[in-house]
């Protein structure tokens, strides 16, 4: 997958965000979009483009419990960085799962819904 689009209210004010709370780099922006390298050793870009009229991202209803379109891997476990998010005044639903297999849902400033899946 070469580049992941997110729709925001500004840029820029994403951008930073992203970079501050996921670790993403700056490659590029202007006043209409941003965009971001998720990691070095990752070709797919993030592309945070401003929306008129801006409406968070919304999952299909659906039986398997998706409620978002993305999910990041934690970067120890997953207990971590939900501390880790909680600490920095991220919005952050609880954890659920069990075992080896856990999830939770977290939010950008815009109220996008993002996830870490372990």
């Amino acid at each position: 997958m070469e580049g992941v689009f997110i729709s925001v209210k500004d840029p820029k004010i994403s951008a930073d965000w992203y970079a501050e709370i996921l670790g993403f780099e700056l490659i590029y922006i202007e006043e209409e979009a941003a965009v971001m390298k998720i990691a070095e050793h990752f070709q797919t870009v993030v592309c945070l483009v401003r929306t008129l009229n801006h409406k968070p991202l919304e999952f299909p209803n659906n039986n398997f419990s998706v409620g978002k379109y993305y999910n990041f891997l934690p970067n120890n476990d997953i207990e971590e960085t939900y501390k880790f998010l909680t600490e920095k005044n991220v919005k952050v639903n609880p954890i659920h799962g069990e075992g080896s297999s856990k999830f939770f849902t977290f939010y950008d400033p815009d109220g996008n819904p993002l996830g870490v899946c372990q």
